[in-house]
């Protein structure tokens, strides 16, 4: 591996850590950005010239933090001398790096791009632009809508944060649970992306997913008491589990029932059941604990043929009277195709592209050509993969439905 791509590693792992000591530094979202730019540019032409430092998180930091401080300077020395020292340290290698006892850094922002003052998209949004470093298509594709609105919400929401003073901070205990759904939200949707990228070369972004899972624990740990937490961190680390049969040594799609089970992480997998059952049991089921309740059926059958695909189809239809979603509708259709056969499943996937609910999700069409490969019907399940192959967007899925059509012709 060459020095430039080392280089870009560090800066994709670290990224989100730098990012977010550098907004609790500087105060202002624009600024923390382009002054981690112009450290990352820095990094690219001198690690290789001088070597590499022993802390790289806190060369970053250090480097954005006085990249900020000279510009500031330059523009406005009068504006700069009457802000609080604390605002930019002059000192301290990691810019303020956590201590144990500290919230870090991400879980602040997180918090803070999470106020109850944005709109609950902002919110979501912002935090996985800030802390997860996804580009604003991304972003657009995990929402279903178009780039230009998508960026108009982030612009808004630092704007509105910039404006209403909103303070970089884990709210106190009091207000903790008006707060942590678009937290739990943001979390998940992060995981989503590392887990299954709406866009790129590669299908998995392992980063991203251990990000997530990351956050997930802090979030647990923060919040001991509640069962919410819990079910997220089961849903992630039992999806997680699977990483390594989800994608063939050349990165292609494998789906779930084809997957090799050995190779799935059992240690995952037994602590996501027991974070499963604590969930279940500490209340009311929400979204993310009975999506997690259907991750474990999946976990504990040994084989595909052994998915108790009735009890999935149960939890289904309570996860839509939870959360009506048209996705939650696709998945239920397709668990009814496995538990009653796909005529069944069909049936209710026609009624979905007929309500217009789903209009560039790639994956109903490709669920409606896999039953009808599987009726005998070919010519619409060509055209069906077709039209599933004009919307997907991440390369490794793509393969996976033109290997799909390309049997059928074969």
């Amino acid at each position: 591996m060459n020095a430039n791509a080392t280089i870009e590693d560090v800066f994709r792992e670290e990224r989100g850590r730098v990012l977010a000591t550098l907004i609790r530094l500087l105060g202002d979202f624009d600024l923390a950005e382009e002054a981690l730019g112009a450290a990352w540019e820095a990094a690219v032409r001198q690690w290789p010239r001088d070597g590499w430092p022993d802390n790289p998180r806190a060369w970053l930091i250090r480097a954005a933090r006085n990249k900020a401080v000279d510009d500031r300077r330059r523009r406005a020395r009068e504006e700069l001398q009457a802000e609080p020292a604390a605002t930019v340290p002059a000192s301290s290698d990691d810019g303020g790096a956590e201590s144990p006892q500290a919230p870090d850094d991400r879980l602040r922002l997180m918090f803070t791009c999470c106020h109850p003052a944005l709109a609950v998209e902002a919110q979501v949004a912002l935090t996985l632009r800030t802390l997860a470093g996804l580009g604003t298509e991304e972003i657009a594709r995990a929402f279903l809508v178009p780039a230009a609105t998508m960026a108009q919400r982030i612009v808004r929401a630092k704007q509105k944060i910039r404006g209403a003073r909103i303070p970089y901070r884990v709210p106190d205990d009091d207000e903790l649970p008006e707060r942590v759904d678009a937290v739990m939200a943001v979390i998940y949707l992060v995981f989503n992306e590392g887990y299954a990228a709406t866009s790129g070369d590669e299908l998995v972004r392992r980063e991203l997913g251990a990000e997530a899972i990351r956050l997930g624990r802090l979030l647990v740990e923060l919040m001991p008491g509640r069962p919410a937490p819990r079910g997220l961190l089961a849903l992630m680390l039992l999806h997680d589990a699977r990483r390594e049969a989800r994608v063939t040594p050349e990165g292609d799609l494998v789906v779930l029932e084809e997957q090799d089970r050995t190779r799935w992480n059992q240690a995952q997998i037994h602590e996501g059941l027991a974070l499963v059952d604590e969930a279940l049991r500490g209340g009311p089921a929400d979204t993310f604990a009975l999506q997690a309740a259907i991750a474990a059926l999946h976990a504990r059958a040994a084989r595909a043929a052994d998915t108790d695909w009735r009890q999935i189809v149960a939890l289904y239809a309570r996860l839509f009277a939870v959360q009506p979603s048209p996705v939650v509708l696709l998945n239920h259709a397709a668990a009814v195709a496995m538990a009653d056969g796909p005529s069944e499943g069909l049936r209710l996937l026609d009624q979905l592209e007929a309500s217009g609910t789903l209009p560039r999700y790639h994956w109903l069409p490709a669920a409606r050509a896999d039953l009808l490969r599987r009726l005998g019907r070919r010519a619409e399940a060509a055209r069906a993969y077709e039209q599933a192959l004009a919307l997907v967007g991440n390369e490794a899925e793509r393969r996976y439905l033109q290997r799909r059509l390309d049997e059928l012709a074969r």
